[in-house]
């Protein structure tokens, strides 16, 4: 989820910048050791300006942050989710693409046949349904 920048609050903008610099630390080691060793320094690093109170220094160590995050950033980062949303979601967004209901009438009565218990109360809540519509229920 996406929010508009002025929206956040410096809070939230530190924990997304830590957090993609982890991801980022991911991408660029291999043996759980070393990234969980890395990740240690960066945390530290974190921490190191955890107490600085005055917001001109607050929004200046953000944007220094920004753009190391940036100038380091992997060329083919791993640490993308398969199912992530957004425009660089991953490669597994959206795959699956379940049927509406409406595809079940367009069935053949064969292969209705099939599946009997199922079909059967399939017809009884779709006159339900056909008959909450009808008295306003539903709507």
């Amino acid at each position: 989820m996406v929010f508009a920048p002025e929206l956040r609050t410096h809070a939230q903008n530190v924990c997304t910048l830590y957090k993609k610099a982890m991801r980022q630390v991911e991408s660029y080691y291999c043996a759980r050791n070393v990234v969980r060793y890395q990740q240690v320094i960066l945390r530290s690093r974190f921490d190191a300006n955890k107490r600085v109170t005055d917001a001109k220094d607050q929004r200046r160590l953000y944007r220094v942050g920004l753009h190391e995050l940036f100038m380091t950033q992997h060329p083919v980062p791993i640490a993308k989710f398969p199912r992530s949303v957004g425009i660089a979601g991953g490669v597994a967004y959206a795959r699956v693409v379940e049927p509406p209901d409406w595809v079940l009438d367009y069935w053949h009565p064969l292969e209705k046949a099939q599946y009997p218990e199922y079909f059967k109360r399939r017809e009884i809540r779709k006159c339900e349904y056909i008959d909450k519509w009808e008295s306003g229920v539903l709507m």
